[in-house]
């Protein structure tokens, strides 16, 4: 199903957060030095900040709220909220200790957590809100997605 513009906003995040997975991947296909895991990480980092932690925060504010009694299983919002909090965790643990297979395990993880709503949760949203209220929650979350992280492109890349 194509994406309603309503989620275009997040869908373009994700885009984002599954491209900090592939470099993730590939950079430690290549070279998997203590100076590139370190490197790595502070891209992490800098993903974390500029955007994952923003876009979390607007997810768990706006979109996940509004939908949540709507969707045919809403237990999946308190399963993506968890999975919020340990890509919290594993992000403190890879900038303690930026290993190889934290690194990996966190590219692993995050790249299931954006598929699964993608795929899952916002197929769900699609289905059961009609297209006023796919735009009005559009409008809410494209304002304060503007606000929490305007950076459009990828900031944490350079």
């Amino acid at each position: 199903m194509l994406r309603d513009p309503s989620l275009h906003p997040l869908s373009h995040q994700h885009q984002h957060g599954l491209a900090l997975c592939v470099i993730l991947r590939r950079t430690l296909a290549d070279d998997w030095s203590e100076e590139t895991r370190r490197d790595l990480a502070q891209k992490v980092r800098a993903a974390w900040e500029i955007e994952l932690e923003p876009h979390f925060a607007v997810e768990e504010s706006i979109l996940f709220p509004a939908v949540k009694g709507r969707i045919d299983d809403p237990r999946i919002v308190d399963r993506l909220i968890e999975e919020h909090r340990e890509i919290e965790a594993r992000i403190r643990d890879l900038l303690a200790d930026p290993e190889e297979h934290r690194l990996r395990s966190f590219a692993a993880y995050l790249n299931d957590h954006i598929r699964c709503e993608e795929r899952e949760l916002f197929e769900q949203i699609q289905e059961h809100l009609n297209e006023a209220e796919l735009a009005a929650l559009g409008r809410r979350l494209n304002a304060s997605l503007s606000k929490a992280c305007p950076n459009t492109g990828l900031p944490w890349e350079t």
